[in-house]
């Protein structure tokens, strides 16, 4: 797998990079997302806590929350503990904000730390999420054994992740506005450039559909289905542990 990185010139390994990155553009993310995606990634994510909460879990894990969107959404479901990890403090000092002031801090934690070595332990949670954040991983199966490991049997795992559209003229149009568009957002209205061409260009590289399906079978999640999202933009991975 290709290992596009934030910034080219750098000697940092992914992961340092990574978190530079979002530490710096934390404060300009939330609402480029939403100008990105033109608001559908909120729709998405909604999917996301409508199958995580089928499955009624007590626990659950967000992974790379960066500034807690899903771990907040997920505080609709009937779970009592729900922990957002992240690589980043910047992200997290701003999702700590947002929590506080939608008074959710009893039932929502944020903490950092790196998703390919959590300090959890094993069997701990009953539903575990990604939305963005599996393609920022250094190694995308050290990160997926953690999650396998700390999730208890049976639970679930759903993954939210941008792909790439397959049918014309969706393609094309993808293509074009990955590659100008995107860029160009980015350019305008954050402080960090390279931040907006690396997260395009990790999302043209990155497996999806029945490649990462593949994966996710090869490291031992079960169950495994994809839904793609907006004409195959993004799609929604879900699997189980035995």
């Amino acid at each position: 797998m290709s290992k596009v990185k934030p910034y080219k010139n750098s000697d940092l390994g992914k992961k340092e990079q990574v978190t530079k990155m979002f530490d710096t553009i934390s404060g300009d993310y939330d609402g480029l997302n939403r100008v990105i995606s033109f608001g559908i990634d909120i729709k998405w994510r909604k999917k996301v806590v409508n199958m995580v909460a089928k499955s009624n879990p007590e626990t659950i894990l967000d992974i790379a929350t960066g500034t807690g969107d899903l771990a907040i959404n997920l505080a609709e479901t009937n779970a009592t503990k729900i922990v957002g990890l992240d690589i980043s403090s910047g992200m997290l000092a701003i999702g700590k904000e947002k929590v506080k002031k939608k008074g959710l801090d009893s039932k929502i934690d944020l903490v950092l730390g790196d998703s390919e070595n959590m300090p959890f332990e094993d069997n701990t949670f009953d539903a575990i999420t990604v939305a963005f954040g599996v393609r920022n991983f250094e190694t995308l199966e050290n990160g997926l054994k953690e999650i396998l490991r700390v999730l208890k049997p049976g639970g679930t795992f759903v993954i939210l992740e941008t792909s790439v559209p397959t049918k014309t003229p969706y393609k094309q149009g993808y293509a074009f506005y990955t590659k100008n568009i995107l860029p160009l957002i980015g350019k305008i209205f954050s402080k960090d450039r390279s931040a907006y061409r690396y997260l395009s260009e990790s999302a043209s590289v990155f497996p999806y559909g029945e490649a990462l399906n593949n994966i996710l079978r090869k490291i031992g999640f079960i169950n495994v289905e994809d839904f793609p999202q907006t004409f195959g933009v993004a799609t929604i991975y879900k699997s189980s542990k035995k």
